[in-house]
């Protein structure tokens, strides 16, 4: 895959599914200018508010480092690319798309150690 190659759009839903079932392979999460970096000693936590907002929590221990809260219905899909500031890496972009159709934009990002379709092999070892 080059470095310029992206994959169909997805839902927030179908990417919402995968990312929480690959928690393990979280390089970076955030909104705007504002980042979290994954840790050795944290884990990330996905889950649903009760008025359809997604959220992703960084912990350390059982310290709370920081939180993504995403509104759903601002997204308007999920945009796939390969990591064009580090691409020897082999790490994917996922932002997640908002504003208006015709001047959309990221509104969440999430960099990942792999694409949808890399997973395969890597996870043998990992638990999720």
């Amino acid at each position: 895959m080059s470095s310029t190659t992206q994959t169909a759009p997805l839902t927030f839903d179908v990417f919402w599914r995968w990312l929480s079932e690959h928690r393990n392979c979280v390089l970076r999460a955030g909104a705007g200018d504002t980042v979290l970096f994954d840790h050795e000693l944290g884990h990330w936590e996905f889950f649903d508010e009760p008025d359809n907002r997604a959220v992703v929590q960084l912990i350390i221990g059982k310290s709370l480092v920081g939180e993504v809260v995403i509104e759903r219905a601002d997204v308007l899909f999920v945009q796939v690319q390969p990591d064009v500031e580090d691409p020897n890496r082999g790490s994917f972009v996922f932002d997640c798309i908002g504003g208006p159709r015709d001047d959309s934009y990221p509104l969440y990002h999430f960099v990942l150690s792999h694409s949808m379709e890399g997973a395969g092999g890597q996870h043998a070892m990992l638990k999720h």
